[in-house]
C-alpha cells in the first residue's frame, strides 16, 4: 500500500480541520482528505498538502458549495486546515521532520 493512501485513508472518522464559518457540518463521518488547487483543471496536490476535511468544507473550498466566503477566506481556511492536519500526523509519527 503506498504512502499517499495511507494519508486519505487516515481522514476516515476525523475532525473536520478545514471549519468554514457558518458552514462546517462538524460530522466526522463525512471526513476526507482534501487537497489543495494543483497545477491545473483537475489536478491534485501531493496528499502532504491535504486537509482533514467535512463534506460541507469540501465542497466549499472546491467552490461547489455557496458560501458568503470570499475566495481568498476559503483558501486561507484550506492553508490552515492543512497546517493542523500536517500537526497531527507529525504528532501521531505519520510523518516525520529530521532535527
Amino acid at each position: 500500500m503506498s504512502k499517499t493512501s495511507k494519508l486519505r485513508r487516515l481522514a476516515s472518522g476525523r475532525d473536520c480541520q478545514i471549519r468554514v464559518d457558518g458552514v462546517c457540518n462538524g460530522d466526522s463521518a463525512t471526513v476526507v482528505l482534501c487537497h489543495l488547487p494543483g497545477g491545473g483543471m483537475g489536478t491534485k496536490s501531493d496528499d502532504l498538502l491535504g486537509a482533514y476535511g467535512c463534506s460541507n468544507c469540501h465542497d466549499a473550498v472546491d467552490g461547489r458549495g455557496k458560501t458568503p466566503h470570499s475566495r481568498e477566506t476559503l483558501m486561507l481556511w484550506h492553508l490552515q486546515g492543512v497546517i493542523r492536519t500536517q500537526q497531527i500526523l507529525i504528532d501521531e509519527g505519520v510523518i516525520s521532520v529530521g532535527k
